[in-house]
């Protein structure tokens, strides 16, 4: 009876310990995106077949069209051509198959990586590349890894503490099914990082990508337009 009551006073109190564990908001540039009232889509090439590169090419090229961007960020890890390094969906449409490699060198690689997805019928998912299912009903994807948190349990292979800092950006859904993207504002370690996303209530978060990271916020005079990468996750408003 008494090693009973030592393990149920050790786990509440590891509960309570890990709760008390929190990531100062002020490290952390944050958009929220509510689907059902706000336009986001996934951009990687433009009407010419060239990669858009950065925010300044989308913002110029949409302005073109008498649309906004407020809010971009870069959405994924890409290859040196700037192509997906995993899978990427656009429109509906089917541009590259997902990366099913287990074992290689990267973040992208440690498993498990994950899929952030948007549905035709206004729903946006992260999930393990495991878990995910190709249909008609996908609107957007883009692969990327590792997950940083699944099922509000975080990666196997983060460390508290750790001394692996790098800039970082991700996104999860929140409580209610909004999407909360987030970018570091200082070095982080991914143990840091995705205790952000779980504070917010998120349970299912991925990582998107390291140094290379930027985001175009002007809302918050986050105006990071230059950076050399593949795909964009775009917040566009419809003037």
């Amino acid at each position: 009876m008494r090693l009973i009551l030592l393990i149920f006073v050790g786990v509440l109190l590891s509960s309570h310990q890990q709760s008390d564990y929190v990531i100062d908001e002020s490290r952390i540039l944050k958009h929220v995106v509510n689907l059902a009232d706000q336009n986001l889509q996934f951009f990687l090439l433009d009407e010419d077949s060239e990669n858009y590169s950065n925010f300044k090419n989308l913002k110029d090229r949409l302005a073109q069209k008498g649309l906004e961007l407020v809010f971009a960020t870069n959405g994924g890890m890409y290859l040196k051509d700037q192509s997906p390094q995993g899978l990427y969906v656009e429109d509906g449409q089917l541009v590259k198959r997902a990366n099913l490699m287990q074992e290689a060198y990267g973040n992208f690689y440690m498993q498990p990586n994950g899929i952030f997805y948007l549905t035709k019928n206004g729903k946006g998912v992260v999930c393990k590349t495991t878990d995910f299912k190709l249909d008609s009903t996908i609107n957007y994807a883009t692969q990327s890894g590792p997950m940083l948190l699944v099922d509000g349990q975080y990666h196997h292979a983060f460390n508290k503490g750790s001394n692996s800092l790098h800039y970082r950006n991700g996104v999860g859904v929140l409580p209610n099914g909004n999407l909360l993207f987030a970018q570091s504002k200082q070095k982080i370690n991914f143990y840091d990082f995705a205790t952000y996303f779980k504070q917010h209530g998120c349970k299912n978060a991925l990582y998107l990508d390291g140094f290379v990271s930027r985001t175009y916020l002007p809302a918050k005079n986050w105006e990071q337009l230059d950076g050399n990468f593949g795909v964009i996750i775009g917040e566009v408003l419809i003037k």
